[in-house]
């Protein structure tokens, strides 16, 4: 018995990377799996393929378990209810969301493009909604449900040239606290990890330094997708039930659990603030606690 024998899991980008793994460890763990992935390019917006969902799909049969493949697109509310439909049509329900696909179009906010900003939203933070819109009732009604959203980093710190990718990560973050508190009643429940792992999507950003070359071969070897992976399978099981609306990181063999926005210094003046007092007063009482611009966290990686 797996930690998730007899149930469904419907896993998104599940062709490449951690939601391939997510794909693979769930079915591992007893799970009848639909894997869903476009199969474009890492950037987004060339022409996919049902060649990489069908391949891990195969794999798992190959294995002993259950999954079926679909290769249409998360930006889609409709396709996302098609894949819905599916599920419960060929598996015979559905009871968890993994959703880690996603693209990256870096780059100075200075010279952002609409275009580059509107895509990575649209896979991101459109498609986190669509998952959720299109799968939140049936969750509800059925009193059975899990979410595993993919937030990052550069969203809960910043990361210079990703300001589109960080805007979606961040509001991720309150996509899935809302859809937990909103959920609980009805035993749904939603949480967010940030993966550290090396994946397609890093190993596109061109390193020309010799040291810079050598870390990130020990973090290829050091930060593999199936770490991550086998958190966010963990989180959607049964056994997760009290687990609900909480941020997570993994890296390699590091697990951490992120704290929430939360008053942390404040200032009052029962006569009224002055533009001259708020600079006199109020910013210096609160300046010791100012949140630095650091962006890089303990291990130096990037996230996926």
């Amino acid at each position: 018995m797996g930690a998730l024998t007899g149930k469904v899991v419907l896993v998104t980008g599940g062709g490449n990377g951690i939601g391939r793994d997510c794909a693979l460890i769930a079915a591992q763990e007893g799970a009848k799996v639909l894997v869903n992935d476009l199969g474009g390019g890492p950037r987004g917006g060339d022409e996919g393929s049902a060649g990489p969902a069908e391949k891990v799909a195969e794999e798992i049969r190959a294995a002993g378990g259950v999954a079926i493949s679909n290769s249409d697109s998360v930006t889609s509310l409709a396709a996302v209810q098609g894949m819905v439909e599916q599920a419960v049509s060929e598996l015979g329900g559905l009871h968890a969301v993994i959703n880690p696909a996603g693209i990256l179009r870096d780059g100075m906010f200075h010279k952002m493009s609409e275009e580059d900003w509107d895509k990575v939203v649209e896979v991101h933070l459109r498609g986190s909604f669509n998952v959720a819109r299109a799968t939140i009732e049936l969750f509800r009604e059925q009193k059975d449900g899990a979410y595993m959203f993919f937030t990052s980093t550069s969203g809960l710190y910043g990361n210079v040239g990703q300001t589109n990718y960080a805007a979606a990560k961040m509001g991720i973050v309150g996509l899935a606290r809302t859809v937990a508190q909103e959920g609980a009643r009805n035993n749904v429940r939603s949480n967010c990890l940030a993966p550290t792992a090396w994946t397609r999507l890093v190993q596109g950003m061109p390193v020309t330094d010799p040291e810079r070359m050598k870390r990130r071969e020990a973090l290829a070897q050091a930060i593999r997708p199936d770490q991550p992976a086998r958190f966010a399978v963990a989180l959607v099981s049964p056994a997760a039930a009290h687990v609900t609306g909480q941020i997570f990181a993994a890296s390699g063999e590091d697990i951490a659990l992120y704290s929430q926005p939360r008053p942390i210094a404040g200032a009052s003046k029962p006569s009224g603030w002055s533009v001259e007092t708020i600079l006199s007063e109020a910013l210096p009482k609160m300046a010791d606690k100012f949140c630095s611009l650091d962006s890089v966290g303990a291990n130096g990686a990037r996230v996926s």
